[in-house]
């Protein structure tokens, strides 16, 4: 890895992480409030009845009133299962109950289907620390979504999920990074 690159990701991620910390209750609101809606339209705009999309932690953009909306309108939800050999498993989890797992982060409890589980869906929501103007995203450094995008043969849309100040013009780019269709702000839904 570039040191310089993975360098610059590092100073991004922790100036994105102190901003998203600094998020008013009122501004956090009103974005979870703009994602939702802008996340709806996404998934009726594409048909999707079958998507896979993570559970929020406590400064990401706020998943979770989206997902309710989903699951009523009988939407078929895959959540990612971080596992140790970097991969992800998933799981069809009913929302209610979850557990912190080994990358820190909100997992839903359920069967596991396997890494291959992702196939099956219309769209990929995914988090994100940034994505630049042509497609690129960053992530958080563990490399789970771009090792599981990389590996798919046939890979429906994907779309990150970040705040409108996280869309920016460049990020730093490696070898393993992919790129995303689209990105979900509070204000706006951008396709590539």
């Amino acid at each position: 890895m570039d040191s310089d690159i993975a360098h610059r990701k590092r100073a991004l991620r922790a100036e994105l992480r102190e901003r998203r910390q600094n998020l008013t209750s009122s501004e956090r609101d009103s974005a979870t409030a703009g994602f939702t809606e802008n996340l709806q339209s996404l998934v009726l705009d594409l048909s999707a009845r079958s998507i896979s999309c993570y559970l929020s932690a406590r400064n990401e953009p706020d998943t979770r009133p989206f997902l309710n909306w989903a699951t009523a309108e009988g939407i078929r939800i895959l959540f990612p299962i971080s596992r140790e050999d970097g991969l992800l498993d998933w799981t069809v989890g009913d929302g209610d109950e979850e557990f912190t797992g080994i990358s820190g982060v909100p997992e839903a409890v359920g069967t596991l289907l396997g890494p291959i589980a992702i196939n099956d869906v219309d769209l990929i929501i995914v988090p994100a620390a940034a994505v630049d103007e042509s497609g690129l995203r960053m992530g958080w450094g563990r490399g789970y979504f771009d090792k599981t995008l990389g590996s798919m043969e046939k890979c429906p849309p994907v779309y990150a999920v970040v705040f409108d100040s996280e869309f920016v013009d460049e990020v730093p780019r490696e070898v393993h990074d992919q790129p995303v269709n689209g990105l979900v702000t509070p204000t706006r839904i951008i396709a590539f």
